[in-house]
């Protein structure tokens, strides 16, 4: 393989010619027919038996060109491009220039990125605004973990309320008809709840048990069975039953019980520090997404190809198609469930795709200003950060990352934490 032309084009693309000599292109011609000979029928010769010359001279002598052309091209492009120092990121489109006895030239347009340029990266105005935590936020916390561990109790001296749950026998009628699913035995209600219709659960509260009741409602305009909307109707109800939900003391042996503290102090300290962590995560990814909003508008310079986009979709695909997998799915099975094919998820991770794009582009100019570089206590560190991830020993992450990747996403990461030291504060108005 020996490289013709190697030229920049107008886009972020190199218009690349590279020829294979006579001998290489005879070898793979004569692979080519034994492959194939075994299936040419030629009169006077048994089958897969006729000489190479025959077939040509009946065939053409170019019968075996284009395949062997095919057999040739994936090793004559690696070369090619190892012998340029291209960087495809895409496939290239491919053509022959000629092709006869002699050889092969090969014509190929190699997307690659483009070059861009990135100013004012530093000074990009963003605020990690942390919110203070409320002793609603933690009372709310410690509610709902208070509810879980609650238990139901019988009720058989009061009235039912707003909260409990009653068991109950309704029937419903319209103008004193029976109506279609008006009618229920041993119906658990919860009070409140909102699952009947609008005034039924109220007009249940307030009585007890053994009472029997009428409870008058009108169906809402809106309501799903037509010949009802809007309807007046009445319910002959009957409590059988009345469970109250009973929540545990707020006390040091609650603690005790729902977590590995001994008092409540400690515990109610504990779900502080960790909704301020929420808090702080928020503000972290508000300050990243300003920042990110900001590179991609400060990134210029050429065109980028499609093909980087349409490479990092596919990127996008392959780890959702992973995640489902973990969960026992797969991209088939998703599509069947949300009727959403494979060219509408792709459609979907486009912005996605692109964004991430930019901001790559972005962040590697930032690094390659900056000259910033990844040692090899942090390219190990990270290995055995992965290794750690992925429950793997290092040495097999290391087979499936190459170090040459790595070493790019640290650079990126780095750049990305330059870009955040350097942030400031929005001027106030005045």
């Amino acid at each position: 393989m020996s490289i013709i032309k190697c030229e920049k084009t107008e886009k972020s693309a190199f218009a690349l010619e590279f020829s294979v000599d006579k001998a290489t292109f005879e070898a793979a011609i004569n692979k080519v027919y034994r492959q194939q000979v075994k299936n040419i029928n030629i009169p006077g010769f048994r089958k897969g038996k006729a000489p190479r010359a025959i077939v040509e001279r009946m065939y053409g002598k170019g019968v075996f060109y284009e395949d062997a052309a095919n057999e040739l091209l994936p090793a004559a492009y690696e070369a090619a491009l190892e012998e340029s120092k291209l960087q495809p990121v895409g496939r290239a489109e491919f053509d022959i220039v000629s092709i006869d006895e002699n050889g092969i030239v090969f014509s190929a347009v190699v997307p690659v990125k483009p070059a861009v340029e990135i100013e004012c990266y530093k000074g990009i105005e963003a605020t990690r605004d942390v919110a203070e935590v409320s002793e609603v936020e933690i009372d709310n916390e410690i509610t709902v973990i208070r509810e879980r561990n609650s238990r139901e109790i019988e009720v058989t001296d009061a009235a039912a309320e707003m909260g409990n749950t009653v068991t109950i026998d309704f029937e419903g009628s319209v103008d004193g008809v029976l109506f279609e699913g008006g009618t229920g035995t041993d119906y658990a209600l919860r009070l409140g709840s909102g699952s009947f219709i609008p005034g039924f659960e109220e007009q249940v509260a307030g009585h007890n048990i053994g009472e029997e009741f009428v409870v008058s409602v009108t169906f809402p305009e809106n309501y799903h069975a037509e010949e009802l909307a809007g309807k007046a109707a009445e319910f002959k109800t009957t409590i059988k039953a009345i469970k109250k939900i009973e929540l545990p003391e707020l006390d040091d042996d609650f603690a005790k019980d729902v977590s590995e503290f001994d008092t409540m102090a400690e515990y109610r300290a504990d779900i502080e520090a960790k909704i301020r962590k929420r808090h702080e995560d928020a503000a972290e990814s508000t300050f990243e997404e300003a920042i990110i909003k900001a590179l991609t508008e400060k990134l210029a310079g050429e065109e980028i190809p499609e093909a980087m986009f349409e490479a990092e979709q596919e990127n996008q695909l392959r780890d959702f198609d992973n995640r489902l997998r973990m969960q026992g799915l797969d991209l088939s099975t998703y599509s069947k469930y949300t009727g959403m094919d494979l060219n509408a998820l792709r459609a979907q991770m486009r912005p996605q795709a692109e964004n991430f794009v930019k901001v790559r582009l972005a962040l590697e100019k930032v690094a390659e200003l900056e000259s910033i570089e990844a040692t090899e206590e942090e390219i190990e560190a990270e290995y055995n950060r992965l290794a750690e991830s992925y429950k793997m020993e290092a040495e097999q992450i290391k087979t499936m990352i190459p170090a040459e990747s790595l070493t790019a996403d640290l650079k990126v990461k780095k750049a990305m934490e330059l870009v955040k030291a350097n942030a400031v504060a929005p001027a106030k108005a005045e």
